[in-house]
């Protein structure tokens, strides 16, 4: 898409507040922000410095838990909160592996959609479907005609919730979210999930507070209350554990510290 289309998507949008996709996108070193972006995303940095690197190892291990399933015959996957369809999207992880895979890309941004069907059209419109959603109304994503058309759900299914659960306050209820799409999920079907933390940097939690200034809320959580939100889902080797040592495959050095987000894939039980 050139600069002049994607400012056209912009155009009516309130860009005065700062977005999380276009804030993931600074940190990814995308184009796809702006100035309330920016300062959100320096200011938060300036609590965790590891912010950056959290960010792009989340996305590596995107690309991971992706390329294993599909390479364990998987082939549908539903990404809910997918962004910006960057490098190393769920996507092109699936068909690197599985030409064949469908995947399923759900935002609820009206720009974030727009750039998708723009991008992913070209990658292959036949085998990736772009539909609006939000992760709070399960009930309306899983009732979307584009959906289930794309998705048979009497056959396996990888559900991602990658870099989004953290912006669910408690009162929306992650846990019963995650168990509506469990409900209708088969047998043979996965999970993948990453969550940011202050188990590493306490500091963190001060980000709550700075997102307070965005589009939505920024609630990082222990290991323990991540955990409790997997109810009914088994986590597969290594378990719940810092984003980039998850199944690291030795294409990327290891951070020298720990990040402030958690990794993991879990089975239907």
């Amino acid at each position: 898409m050139t600069t002049a289309r994607a400012s056209e998507l912009w155009h009516g949008s309130d860009t005065t507040k700062a977005h999380p996709a276009r804030v993931y996108d600074y940190w990814l070193g995308g184009k796809d922000n702006f100035a309330a972006d920016r300062v959100l995303a320096e200011r938060a940095s300036a609590n965790a410095p590891e912010v950056t690197m959290a960010c792009r190892e989340n996305r590596a291990f995107l690309g991971r838990a992706v390329r294993m399933l599909a390479g364990q015959g998987l082939r549908q996957f539903i990404d809910i909160g997918t962004g910006f369809p960057t490098m190393g999207n769920s996507d092109e992880a699936a068909h690197s592996v599985a030409p064949d895979a469908h995947v399923v890309c759900i935002d609820n941004d009206p720009v974030v959609l727009a750039h998708s069907r723009a991008l992913l059209s070209r990658r292959g419109a036949d085998r990736t479907t772009v539909v609006e959603g939000d992760l709070r109304d399960p009930e309306a994503i899983l009732a979307d005609p584009d959906l289930r058309a794309a998705i048979d759900f009497s056959q396996p299914v990888v559900l991602l919730l990658v870099a989004i659960l953290h912006f669910l306050r408690d009162s929306d209820d992650p846990a019963g979210i995650i168990a509506a799409f469990r409900r209708v999920m088969a047998p043979g079907s996965y999970l993948v999930v990453s969550h940011a933390t202050y188990d590493f940097n306490i500091k963190v939690l001060n980000n709550s507070r700075v997102y307070n200034d965005a589009t939505a809320p920024f609630i990082p959580r222990s290991r323990a209350q991540i955990l409790g939100l997997l109810g009914g889902f088994d986590l597969i080797e290594p378990g719940l554990v810092d984003a980039a040592q998850w199944r690291p495959d030795g294409t990327r050095p290891q951070p020298p510290m720990h990040l402030n987000i958690y990794g993991g894939v879990a089975a239907k039980a």
